[in-house]
């Protein structure tokens, strides 16, 4: 501890390779304290100094951005879950096939607003919890060593509060809609995935495993790449969007797109039997493909060092 006298005006004082300390204190005698600083005397003033190096250190551990707890990643996946599958569903039950002698957006206007929708949830809560939106994305996730297995439950759970939590909006709104209008959007599915008879081209058993475990790896895939520490991820968000659009307006024929087992969940509950009875395909093949992904990613992209 070195304690000296101070003149009662103290100049700020700087020297090259150290800056004046903002911490400094000063007693109420006028004395000036300073401890594990360096002292720095002038001409005109008396100061503590502290290294540059130290209070760079400070000032990266100042400004680092606190990690979120659980329960607020938590709510973050369910809230942009939501986002996703209130604007999926939403566009295919009330749009798709809107009539007024069609002004109905089709299979290209479903496509693109679930591009729009992961785009705009994942901007709102990328930063929170990654934005997985997706079981298979979270599995995949982990598999890839990107997240920790632990946290697997937690995020799948947030994701499927948030898909159903939407999909009971959307079955809320179509009650009020016009004569039969529920009961229509139930007897058709309630957007839900399916095979054979659930296929809306009736594709199937084989074809919409082999669909949803590619479709979901290619994904997956695409999630990891965008989210590389290589990659500018401030573009991942239209990335995922982008494929997302693509895929669906490949797949919706096949099994009406899945590649996410909380959307097939969700619309599955108000969808009836026949979607119920086949929801066990739309949780296995898109978890599959997520592992997939996430267990071929490491193998095929990561760059290994030249000896």
């Amino acid at each position: 501890l070195v304690r000296v006298q101070v003149p009662q005006q103290v100049k700020p004082s700087q020297k090259r390779g150290f800056f004046v300390s903002p911490s400094a204190l000063f007693s109420p005698d006028g004395v000036q304290s300073c401890s594990k600083l360096t002292l720095l005397v002038t001409v005109n003033s008396i100061a503590c100094i502290e290294p540059a190096e130290d209070i760079m250190a400070k000032a990266s551990t100042e400004t680092t951005p606190p990690v979120p707890v659980p329960l607020t990643r938590w709510f973050a996946e369910a809230w942009g879950t939501f986002i996703l599958v209130i604007g999926l569903i939403g566009a295919a039950i009330f749009a798709s096939g809107f009539n007024a002698e069609t002004n109905g957006v089709g299979l290209l206007g479903v496509s693109l607003a679930v591009g729009f929708a992961v785009v705009a949830a994942a901007y709102s809560v990328g930063g929170i919890s990654g934005a997985h939106l997706n079981p298979a994305i979270t599995v995949g996730m982990a598999m890839a060593q990107r997240f920790a297995w632990k946290d697997v439950p937690g995020y799948v759970v947030a994701q499927l509060i948030g898909a159903i939590v939407a999909t009971s909006v959307l079955a809320l709104i179509a009650s009020d809609g016009p004569d039969g209008f529920l009961i229509n959007a139930q007897a058709a599915g309630f957007a839900s995935n399916g095979f054979d008879a659930g296929s809306p081209a009736g594709f199937g058993l084989f074809a919409v495993i082999v669909t949803e475990i590619v479709f979901t790896a290619v994904l997956v895939w695409v999630v990891l790449g965008v989210t590389d520490k290589r990659s500018l991820a401030q573009f991942a968000p239209l990335a995922i969007g982008l494929t997302l659009t693509v895929i669906h307006i490949v797949t919706i024929p096949v099994s009406n797109t899945s590649v996410n087992p909380a959307r097939s969940i969700a619309t599955a509950i108000y969808g009836g039997a026949l979607p119920m009875s086949q929801l066990w395909v739309f949780i296995l093949a898109p978890l599959a493909g997520g592992l997939l992904a996430g267990f071929t990613y490491g193998k095929m992209f990561t760059r290994k060092t030249s000896k």
